[in-house]
């Protein structure tokens, strides 16, 4: 008489006896699911907008910019505020800088997640 059969026995029954088949599917799975993680973007930029363009004011605790197209938006920086490309301060941005502004829909007032100071385009000198 048989003992109880084990879930390796009942999923290996299941699926025909093919468990060479079974283990293919995990390491498929597993794999996309790496592959998945690895592409997927910063959470922490997860539902991000962009705003471009000139900085027109900088304070200490804010930043004003102009995308010269009657747009002025005020952003305030915070803790985790990063500032990549030809800066990488917030003490070194200064007016007349073109950037881009990651921030987010829901924060009243917006909040600057990243900032990117970009080259100085001829035709904006």
């Amino acid at each position: 008489m048989e003992g109880p059969k084990s879930s390796d026995d009942r999923l290996n029954e299941a699926l025909g006896g093919n468990r060479k088949m079974t283990r293919r599917a995990f390491i498929s799975l597993f794999v996309s699911g790496l592959i998945a993680a690895l592409l997927a973007p910063d959470p922490a930029l997860a539902g991000t907008r962009e705003f471009s363009g000139r900085i027109d004011k900088v304070r200490k605790k804010r930043v004003v910019v102009d995308n010269r197209q009657g747009d002025k938006v005020s952003f305030k920086f915070n803790e985790d505020t990063k500032v990549r490309g030809r800066k990488t301060s917030i003490e070194k941005l200064k007016k007349g800088d073109w950037v881009t502004v990651s921030w987010k829909l829901e924060d009243v007032p917006r909040k600057a997640y990243k900032i990117v100071v970009h080259s100085i385009r001829k035709k904006d000198k």
